[in-house]
C-alpha cells in the first residue's frame, strides 16, 4: 500500500504538471471506478484514459490501462505518476477523504453521480463536456435513452414476481429501492422484497429472507453457484430455492450503458422463470 502522505517533492511536481481542466478538453483522464471508465469509452474517449480502477474489465481498451488501486482504496502515488488533467470520482463510492486528498494535491477532480437509470444519459453528457466531445456524448445519450424507453415499453405489464437480489451468502447482502438495480428489477416486473431497507445495500439474515418469501433469486455471474446452492438448500419450502436468474456482473451492476444489456438479460430470465413456474403449477 502507498503511504498516507505524498512527499513535498511530489506535491511540487504535481503543481508543475497539472492545470485545472476548466475551459479546455481533458486529454489525460483517470477514472476511480470501473463504470466511470465505461462512460468515458461510451462517448469515444477510451484513448484518453491513462489510468483506471481495478476490476475495470470492459471494454478491453480500458481494461488494459494502468491500475490506480481499487474504487475504495486509491494509490495517490499511482495517480500522480500518470499526470492526469482530469480525475473522475464516483459520487457515493469514492471515499470523501480520497477526493479531498487528490484535490489537495492539485488534481482537478469531478464527481459523477448515478442514482437512477435515467441519470446515465446525463452522466454521458457530463463526461462528453469534460472531454470536449459533446456531439459524440449527445449521440451516445440519445441511443441510451431510446433503448431504455424501448425496454420499458417491451416489459410493461408483465405479471409481478417477488424477487430477492442476492449478493454473497455468508451473510447474504441485497439492495434497497435506492439502487439502480431495484429500478431494473421493477422494469422487468420484479418486486424487490427488500426495497424498504434503510440504506442502499446491507446484510440480511436468513430469518428475514424466510419472512419476505421471495419466489425467485436474482444474482450475478461472479457469485459462487455452489455457495448459492448450499445457501438455498436450507430453505426447500421457498420457491426461490428452485428459481434463479443469473446476469453478468459486468452489465446489471454497472452505472453505464452496459446496464441495458443486463436489464435485457434479467427481463428475459424472469420471463423464463414465469413460464417454468406456470409449467410447475406455481
Amino acid at each position: 500500500m502507498v503511504a498516507r502522505s505524498v512527499t513535498a517533492t511530489a506535491m511540487l511536481l504535481v503543481g508543475m504538471w497539472l492545470m485545472p481542466a476548466e475551459g479546455r478538453s481533458a486529454e489525460r483522464v483517470v477514472t476511480l471506478a470501473p463504470h466511470l471508465a465505461e462512460l468515458v469509452c461510451a462517448v469515444g474517449g477510451c484513448a484518453r484514459l491513462v489510468g483506471v480502477a481495478e476490476y475495470t474489465r470492459v471494454p478491453p481498451e480500458a481494461a488494459s490501462k494502468p491500475k490506480i488501486g481499487s474504487a475504495f482504496s486509491v494509490s495517490f502515488e499511482s495517480v500522480l505518476s500518470l499526470r492526469p488533467d482530469w480525475v473522475l470520482a464516483w459520487d457515493g463510492g469514492t471515499p470523501i477523504a480520497t477526493i479531498a486528498r487528490l484535490r489537495e494535491l492539485g488534481l482537478p477532480v469531478d464527481t459523477l453521480a448515478v442514482r437512477r437509470l435515467d441519470d446515465i444519459g446525463g452522466a454521458l453528457e457530463q463526461v462528453g463536456a469534460g472531454l470536449g466531445m459533446e456531439n459524440e456524448a449527445a449521440a451516445a445519450a440519445a441511443i441510451y435513452r431510446a433503448r431504455l424507453a424501448a425496454l420499458r415499453a417491451q416489459y410493461r405489464g408483465r405479471s409481478r414476481i417477488r424477487a430477492f437480489f442476492q449478493i454473497e451468502t455468508a451473510p447474504a447482502y441485497t439492495v434497497s429501492r435506492l439502487s439502480p438495480i431495484h429500478e431494473a428489477m421493477d422494469l422487468c416486473g420484479a418486486d424487490n422484497v427488500f426495497a424498504d431497507l434503510p440504506m442502499l445495500s446491507g446484510a440480511v439474515s436468513a430469518e428475514s429472507v424466510i419472512a419476505v418469501r421471495p419466489r425467485v433469486v436474482v444474482t450475478t455471474s461472479d457469485e459462487s453457484p455452489a455457495a448459492l446452492d448450499a445457501y438455498w438448500a436450507r430453505f426447500p419450502g421457498l420457491p426461490a430455492s428452485r428459481y434463479r436468474v443469473v446476469v453478468s456482473a459486468d452489465t446489471l451492476t454497472r452505472q453505464s450503458p452496459a446496464v441495458l444489456d443486463g436489464i435485457a438479460d434479467l427481463c428475459a430470465g424472469l420471463d423464463r422463470v414465469r413460464k417454468q413456474m406456470a409449467a410447475d403449477g406455481h
